[in-house]
């Protein structure tokens, strides 16, 4: 059992920046009386979405997870298909692959910016690969420049996990444009949030159509019905579920998007700061952002030296009241995906990254004692 901080409020690692606006736009959706999921605030905010995303279309989804499964089973994805995931992420993406039916095959992560390398992916690659689901690893997109041309010399589908990603950028073209299709979170620690909630982008109407269907037991929402001179009776021909994002989250949504480009200047002068404040310390290597890209900083994951334990730094932060945490999952050593080929560069990761706080809520004072909280542990332990 952890000991508890006696050093006052902790620094949070994660918070979501809401108030009153938030709150106005709830309160109209109250007023209008469609509460339920996939109504007008639905639909409103997915047309803004596409538009961020750079993008024909957007399905709002109950979270990612449901994006990324939805994703998978209109891309036509079958039992004995294999999809090439890269392997540093939270398992809901490995997770997406074994609901559809297929198996997930991880590919091992570039050691700076730690997404799926393209020569491992198309080491990967056999009859059965049926595509690539690339992971924005803490939001800064992949390359996929190389993604999509492995893809297309294969003729394999590219899916983006853009869980993290909202904002970010990729030689000038927004993440969720960069795959046939994307999945965005919009969970509690994301870059805009609802709490909960996702989403699917994607140029090509005949995916987001046929995913619109799913994602309400297998007929058109409600919505495309109001008004009807008749009494429209749909009928069920394919399987669906219930991942519907409600309009409540949706309008919520809503005033995140207007918000998102403040959140996202906050995120990136505390990185900037976090940079300069670690980058004298040998025992940590901060986070690389790509000079083609625009990283979001969803999360400031830095690496610890093998000599140190990340685990005894992570303790020794707590004790002082700054949450931190590990980066996130080396997948393939995940016992629910069976038995894997070894991907040393994202084990590695995984034994040595560490996650310090990263939100647009947090103050100049709590900037400075992450840093010398951080700093005074290292310095303990070296």
């Amino acid at each position: 059992m952890h000991r508890r901080s006696t050093v006052g409020e902790p620094v949070l690692l994660g918070k979501p920046t809401v108030g009153d606006e938030e709150l106005a736009a709830v309160a109209e959706v109250f007023r209008s009386g469609w509460l339920a999921g996939a109504g007008p605030a639905c639909r409103r905010f997915e047309e803004r979405f596409a538009q961020l995303t750079g993008t024909a279309h957007a399905l709002t989804t109950s979270n990612c997870g449901s994006a990324l499964f939805l994703g998978l089973k209109v891309l036509g994805v079958q039992p004995g298909d294999e999809v090439i995931v890269g392997d540093y992420t939270f398992p809901a993406t490995g997770h997406a692959v074994l609901q559809a039916g297929a198996k997930p095959v991880f590919a091992d992560i570039r050691p700076d910016i730690f997404s799926a390398d393209p020569a491992a992916i198309e080491a990967l690659i056999t009859p059965r690969t049926v595509g690539i689901l690339a992971v924005d690893v803490a939001g800064q997109p992949g390359d996929f420049d190389e993604y999509r041309a492995i893809a297309d010399k294969h003729g394999l589908w590219l899916f983006e996990d853009a869980a993290c990603s909202a904002g970010a950028t990729y030689r000038n073209r927004p993440a969720g444009s960069l795959a046939d299709l994307a999945a965005f979170s919009f969970h509690g620690r994301k870059g805009i949030t609802a709490g909960e909630g996702g989403a699917l982008v994607s140029d090509r109407e005949d995916l987001i159509s046929h995913a619109r269907k799913i994602h309400t037991y297998g007929i058109e929402p409600a919505i495309s019905r109001e008004g009807s001179d008749t009494l429209p009776i749909p009928s069920f021909h394919e399987l669906g579920w219930n991942f519907r994002l409600s309009d409540i989250q949706a309008a919520i949504m809503g005033v995140q998007l207007d918000r998102l480009p403040d959140l996202l200047a906050a995120r990136r002068s505390v990185a900037k700061r976090y940079h300069e404040a670690f980058e004298d310390v040998d025992a940590l290597t901060v986070p690389v952002e790509a000079p083609d890209r625009e990283h979001p900083w969803q999360a400031y994951l830095m690496t610890v030296a093998p000599e140190i334990s990340r685990d005894a730094l992570a303790l020794r932060i707590r004790e002082q009241g700054v949450q931190c945490n590990f980066g996130t999952y080396a997948s393939h050593l995940q016992p629910v995906y069976g038995e894997q080929q070894p991907l040393p560069v994202s084990a590695d990761a995984f034994r040595r990254q560490l996650a310090i706080p990263m939100h647009a809520e947090l103050t100049d004072s709590e900037v400075e004692r992450v840093v010398t909280t951080v700093r005074e542990a290292v310095s303990a332990l070296s």
